[in-house]
C-alpha cells in the first residue's frame, strides 16, 4: 500500500488547512488511519486517528477542538481538517495505514507510512 499526502502549504497563524491522504489500494476501508507530525528536532508526535468506519476518532490534547479528522472511503482518502493553526503546529505530517480496523494513537500499530507533507505556519 501506499499513501500519499497532500495539502501541506505555509499558511498565517490562525489560518486554516486541509490534509488529504489518498491509499493506493483497496481495501483501503478496513483499516483505521492516523495521522503524525515530526517537527524539526522533535520526536514524531501522533496527531489524530480514526477506525475504519469512521465512528470513533481520537485527538492529541494539543489539536483536539482544532483539527478534525474524517475518511472517504469511496475514495480511499483521509482527510486532516486543521484551524486555528500556530507556530508549534509547523511539522512534516505523515498519514498512516493501521494494521487492524481500529483507531489507535500508538505509532507501532500502523503498518504504512506516507512520505509527508510540509505545513509551516508563520506567525
Amino acid at each position: 500500500v501506499q499513501l500519499q499526502a497532500s495539502g501541506g502549504g505555509l499558511v498565517q497563524a490562525g489560518g486554516s488547512l486541509r490534509l488529504s491522504c489518498t491509499a493506493s489500494r483497496r481495501p483501503f476501508s478496513n483499516n483505521g488511519m492516523g495521522w503524525f507530525r515530526q517537527a524539526p528536532e522533535m520526536e514524531r508526535e501522533f496527531v489524530a486517528t480514526i477506525d475504519w468506519r469512521g465512528d470513533r476518532t481520537l485527538y492529541a490534547p494539543s489539536v483536539k477542538g482544532r483539527f478534525t479528522i474524517s475518511r472517504d472511503n469511496a475514495k480511499n482518502t483521509v482527510y486532516l481538517q486543521m484551524n486555528s493553526l500556530n507556530t508549534e503546529d509547523t511539522a512534516v505530517y505523515y498519514c498512516a495505514a493501521a494494521r487492524g480496523a481500529s483507531s489507535s494513537d500508538d505509532s507501532g500499530y500502523y503498518r504504512y507510512w506516507g512520505r509527508g507533507t510540509l505545513v509551516t505556519v508563520s506567525s
